[in-house]
Parts: C-alpha cells; structure tokens; sequence
C-alpha cells in the first residue's frame, strides 16, 4: 500500500496543501451559489478548474484536492443529468487534477524539479452527506443514517474517483464520527491499496460538530494503516494550534491543517464578509509548525496568495 504522504514526509518538516477551489472559480464567473457548488464548473468551464489547480501549483501546493467535495452521482442527478453524464462529470473532476498536475510538473525547470523531488499529490475530495443535503448540516452534523446507508450514498463517487487516478483519498470537512468510521470501512474493503486523509469540521478546539470528543474520534483511527493523517480544516485560522495541541498527545500520524482564510460567515444570508483584522498565513503558519502540524493549506476564502504565504515559511522560500 502506498502511502504518499509519508513518502514526502521523509526528508521534510511539512508539505503545503493547496487552497480553495469555490472562491478561485467564482473569479472566473463559475455562479457557485446553488446545491452543486463549486462541482457547478464541472458541467461547462473545466478550463477554470485547470487554472485553479495549476495557480496553486505555481505558489508552491505539493497537494492539489479535487473538485469533487460536492460532486457526487445524486446531486447531478438532482440537477438533471443522467447517471451516466453524472458519473463522467466526476472522473472528469479528477482528469483535470491530474493533468494539471502532470503538465505542471513536466514544465519543471530540472533544478527545480530537483530541488521539489517528487510530483504534486492529488487527493480525492470526499465531503460528508451533509454537503449533499445543501443545508450547512457539515457544520453540524445533525443527521444520522446507517452504516449501509452511508455506503450506498459514498460507494460510486470513491470508486469513480479510485478509478480515474487520484495518489489518495481525502475524507475532508467532516462533522458526523459514525460517517468516518463508514468511510474508513469502505476504504478498507473496497480500496486496500489506497490511503485517506481524515480532517474534522469542529464546532470547537475539542469536539466534533456532532458533539463527539475529537480526542475519541483521533484515538480510533489511530491504529489505521489506511489513515495517513488526522487534522482538521474548514474553521477558523484561531482555531487551529490550540487544536493541533489536542490532536498531537493522540496520534502517531502526520496532522493535517487547512482553515478558512479569516473572514466571518453569515449562515442565515450564506455569505462572507471580510475580516480586515484576520491575522494572516505567514503570521500563524510558524506557529502550527511548532504545534507539530505537518500538511498546511487553506479552506473557505483562501486564496493563491495565501497559500504562496504557507509555502514561504513551510519551505524558507516560495517554491515553483
């Protein structure tokens, strides 16, 4: 079983994972403000899906995500287009990772190459059921279905994604610890060559959305082959080092952190608004790297630039 995350991790203190996908594509006119997000550009701009993936690339990400967190057979469905169309929307999610990626890296100047010594990541987005439901339920996890039922809603996007190339999977904003745990069990009996990240939407520094203690949560996946690191993303940048200090006591595994940008988020008008006394990436990354966390990029509202921040104090300079 490959594992990618330790591969890179070997000679490295930390790697940068890249930033958001919805605020970059909003800038080239995708409308993400419906029930498929950012999966919308999926359907008529893939162009803009390659100029995200390659942007974060060119500041320095060695992790690029998939446009797939929303992306998922019943949503496109929902949305009329046959199952058949649905399912190639999403491996076309991962088509456009990957050939960025491997464009990117081809482009390399050899030193730099060198100096980079492995290629660009690329990791499967796989949000919670309640990014389906449209509701914000991933900030609450305040739905409860059966293990077979949290099979029946994941199985075909992890094996579409599995099939199309990603290096792993990533199990990301998850608010709801019996959905994780489905998860992982899929992973094992249907994807033993493959391994997941696990990142928690908290509703605070110690518990899950759901309520559940993030130590419990931590704690069982500790012993998880198939889980290459634990962490937490989509919540505030102030969250972050006193939670990576709960993760770190608790695990073996490489911890993972991507927050929001900063900015505050109104749930009952669905919108952002700026946050001009945000503390920046390059002002907290030092921090994080000093908590013990070891992959760090951003969420909601971050952008290239932030992620350039990350990847100046990860590596002592901005890497192409």
């Amino acid at each position: 079983m490959d594992n990618p995350i330790r591969t890179r991790l070997k000679n490295r203190q930390a790697i940068v994972v890249d930033g958001a996908m919805a605020t970059e594509l909003e800038k080239h006119g995708v409308d993400t403000s419906n029930k498929l997000w950012s999966a919308t550009a999926l359907i008529n701009n893939s162009e803009a899906v390659i100029s995200v993936h390659t942007s974060y690339f060119n500041v320095g990400a060695d992790i690029a995500i998939t446009d797939t967190y929303q992306a998922n057979v019943e949503g496109f469905m929902d949305a009329g287009f046959t199952e058949q169309q649905s399912e190639k929307l999403i491996t076309d999610a991962v088509r456009l990772a990957v050939e960025s990626r491997d464009k990117f890296y081809a482009n390399l100047d050899s030193r730099i190459k060198q100096r980079r010594n492995f290629s660009p990541i690329v990791a499967g987005s796989i949000g919670p059921y309640g990014a389906f439901l449209a509701d914000g339920s991933e900030y609450t996890g305040a739905y409860k279905l059966s293990e077979k039922e949290y099979r029946n809603f994941h199985i075909k996007r992890l094996q579409l994604i599995a099939q199309s190339g990603v290096d792993m999977f990533a199990f990301e904003t998850q608010p709801n610890f019996e959905e994780t745990k489905a998860l992982a069990k899929i992973l094992k009996d249907e994807f033993p060559e493959l391994t997941a990240w696990i990142t928690f939407s908290i509703k605070d520094t110690e518990h899950l959305c759901d309520g559940t203690p993030l130590v419990e949560a931590i704690r069982y996946f500790e012993s998880n082959p198939q889980i290459s690191a634990i962490g937490v993303n989509c919540t505030s940048m102030d969250n972050i080092e006193d939670t990576i200090k709960v993760i770190i006591p608790n695990t073996s595994k490489p911890v993972i952190v991507y927050p929001n940008n900063g900015d505050i988020y109104d749930p009952r008008t669905k919108t952002w608004i700026s946050n001009p006394n945000s503390n920046s990436f390059e002002d907290l990354v030092p921090k994080w790297l000093a908590a013990g966390a070891s992959l760090i990029g951003g969420c909601c509202r971050t952008t290239p630039s932030d992620i350039r921040e990350v990847a100046k104090v990860v590596n002592g300079e901005t890497r192409l």
